[in-house]
């Protein structure tokens, strides 16, 4: 092939190269500091996909993943750029991986593209080859072109079969001597449509270090925020984000785009809330809130934009959550909201939270071949049309919990679907990493999952909702967590007063959650664990054995003598002098902590403990209680969800937000 040589297609030599071609997604690569996220942008070595029965296409070999024949190490040395690497003589790279495969399923559903082209400019001796895969995830070779010298090889694409799911990607086999990626694009032809403004912006609560970084992010990569026309920090917090070292050297960078506006803390409803409302007040075509505590991979924003501007209808577009700390670990690939639980749930069965992409990629794992639909995506990042914005209003008064999945279901009865894009996400401290469903963030979680159910179950009382409600409650007070059953009781009485309070609690709910906790030994944490007696059992465990989880055949008549034994039985007066046992955070299981009268217990982050102790007493007035306000909540559904959805389009408004934020915002910065 002579130098500066195109591989050319067939369309191509018909068409002489007449139409026009416009940028979708670009190949990149890791930036600096995120070298132990390289294998979320390149893959070695060869792959097998999912082997199927060719007469009635079951599986042969395991859905859960397959193994590369070939994996190497990848040589983070050889990333020349953020778009350009070098292939080492005689190895294959692949780019059929979470940030470079091209989700075509996801193009072929939601938008009105059925063709695509793959371009890939290299320098050096070697071979380009194309493939995609189907739903089931079998590997399927599409094309090869060699290619020497300087070379741009084209490849025009189908978008015709992706139907339930599948992706495009190439690998890179190198010769001889090393082929250099000098940059690969895909592209879409004819025109590209008008991509719209952003405001990019981010609710933020003294955690001004994550908030500086991510601007620094964004001011070093301006060609991912050329589309933003406005990022806007809504600073909810003590410690401000303005006030930081270095903060003016970024300000100086990203100039008039960015704008600080303080408020009163109005969680991350109330913060989210003042995005929506400024992005269309100031005119922009999307709003994109991010999450305070996360690292962008800046390529997303243009990639949502990208997606969102050629999709049919308005839609809601979404990134991934990635562990912050455990980099190549996905929270989830997509969520619904099942609607007799009303919980999030995964859309297929084969779906696994918490997948490694260290352990297995993208080619090695069928079901991340399967395409996703969801009813919503969290806050973490997402990119809302401010036309949906304008029609069905600004989020729930809600502090924090459930906003995101609401908003979503309400988007979605308007007829607003929800995408999780895959290529586009943020790194995000994991829930299992924090005290998510105790403490404090009780109350929310209670009280806004009850709201939502309200606003949007099909079933007369709720499904299952109240339900678990009732186990919830049990749960958490035969594990001496009085301080969280308190703040579910506090949560449901809340939800019986209606929703017109809603506005008005914004910002005094949590100091009043707080306060109680100076009344509960569980919601009082030491640092040093040197704080509390060293703990001791009266009586060795049974056997040797500890504590067991109750069968499902037993776990009636179990949880029934737990709670009277919790009720009457009298505390050892030993275990008020010390603790019977030390639980990490990990072992924290209601049924363990059920058969102590005293315990230490960790918390997720590894910070703290605190010394549960039980109370008869106290766990019969919250039982008593909590029983009561469920079963009023059961018997009022009917007229409590007439009144929520009466109040929907109110408390959502802009101009019920616009009082909130008057009476709770001091100037923009």
């Amino acid at each position: 092939m002579t130098q500066n040589a195109t591989v050319m297609t067939a369309r191509d030599q018909a068409d002489g190269e007449s139409r026009q071609w416009h940028e979708l997604q670009r190949i990149i690569l890791p930036q600096q500091s995120q070298m132990d996220t390289a294998g979320l942008y390149v893959d070695t070595g060869s792959a097998f996909g999912i082997q199927l029965n060719t007469t009635d296409g079951t599986a042969v070999s395991s859905p859960a993943g397959t193994t590369a024949d070939s994996t190497r190490e990848l040589h983070v040395e050889d990333f020349r750029s953020r778009r350009s690497t070098s292939v080492r003589p005689g190895e294959r790279v692949s780019f059929g991986t979470y940030f470079n495969a091209f989700p075509a399923s996801y193009w072929r559903r939601w938008t009105n593209l059925r063709e695509i082209r793959l371009q890939v400019r290299t320098e050096g001796s070697g071979v380009v080859t194309v493939y995609k895969s189907n739903a089931r995830g079998s590997l399927q070779h599409v094309e090869t072109a060699r290619v020497d010298g300087t070379t741009t090889s084209s490849f025009d694409l189908s978008l015709q079969p992706f139907g339930d799911g599948g992706w495009y990607w190439f690998d890179l086999v190198a010769g001889s001597d090393p082929l250099v990626l000098e940059e690969a694009n895909w592209l879409a032809g004819g025109e590209e449509p008008p991509r719209g403004s952003i405001t990019l912006e981010i609710t933020t609560l003294n955690k001004p270090d994550f908030c500086l970084n991510n601007l620094r992010i964004l001011a070093g990569n301006p060609g991912a925020i050329k589309d933003v026309q406005e990022i806007l920090i809504v600073d909810q917090g003590t410690q401000k984000v303005a006030a930081q070292p270095g903060f003016d050297a970024v300000r100086q960078q990203l100039g008039d785009k960015l704008r600080i506006i303080d408020q009163d803390n109005l969680g991350g409803s109330g913060g989210f809330a003042r995005g929506m409302y400024e992005a269309v007040e100031n005119g922009s075509d999307f709003v994109l809130l991010l999450d305070d505590d996360v690292v962008v991979e800046p390529e997303s924003i243009p990639r949502l934009l990208s997606f969102a501007t050629h999709c049919k209808t308005p839609t809601i577009v979404g990134g991934h959550m990635f562990d912050l700390y455990n980099r190549t670990v996905l929270h989830t690939f997509g969520e619904i909201v099942n609607p007799y639980r009303f919980q999030p749930d995964q859309p297929v069965a084969e779906q696994v939270l918490g997948h490694d992409f260290a352990r297995a990629n993208l080619r090695h794992t069928p079901w991340l071949h399967r395409r996703i639909d969801v009813d919503y995506n969290g806050w973490w990042m997402c990119l809302i049309p401010t036309k949906v914005i304008r029609d069905i209003g600004l989020s729930l008064p809600i502090f924090i919990k459930w906003d995101d999945a609401e908003y979503g279901l309400r988007a979605k009865k308007a007829g607003y679907p929800t995408v999780s894009m895959p290529g586009a996400a943020v790194w995000h401290v994991s829930w299992i990493d924090k005290d998510d469903m105790v403490g404090w963030q009780a109350y929310f979680h209670t009280r806004n999952r009850i709201v939502a159910a309200l606003l949007h179950s099909p079933y007369e009382r709720g499904g299952r909702v109240v339900r678990e409600s009732g186990y919830s409650d049990i749960k958490h007070l035969v594990s001496m967590q009085y301080h969280t059953a308190r703040g579910r009781v506090m949560a449901m009485r809340d939800v019986l007063k209606g929703p017109d309070q809603l506005h008005e609690i914004l910002d005094t709910k949590l100091p009043e959650i707080r306060a109680m906790a100076k009344d509960y030994p569980d919601a009082q944490f030491e640092s040093d664990p040197d704080s509390f007696p060293t703990p001791k059992m009266d009586k060795p465990p049974r056997r040797g054995q500890g504590f067991k989880a109750p069968s499902y055949t037993t776990l009636v008549p179990w949880a029934v003598k737990t709670i009277v034994r919790q009720l009457s039985a009298p505390i050892s007066s030993a275990s008020q002098k010390r603790p019977q046992a030390f639980i990490a955070h990990q072992d924290n299981k209601w049924w363990r902590m059920s058969q102590y009268d005293s315990a230490i217990v960790s918390n997720a982050e590894g910070t703290g403990a605190s010394w549960y102790r039980r109370d008869p007493r106290e766990m019969r007035e919250l039982l008593t209680e909590a029983a009561r306000l469920n079963a009023e909540i059961l018997r009022r559904w009917p007229s409590l969800r007439e009144q929520y959805r009466d109040a929907l389009e109110d408390i959502t408004s802009f101009e019920s937000w616009k009082k909130t934020f008057e009476s709770h915002s001091s100037k923009s910065q």
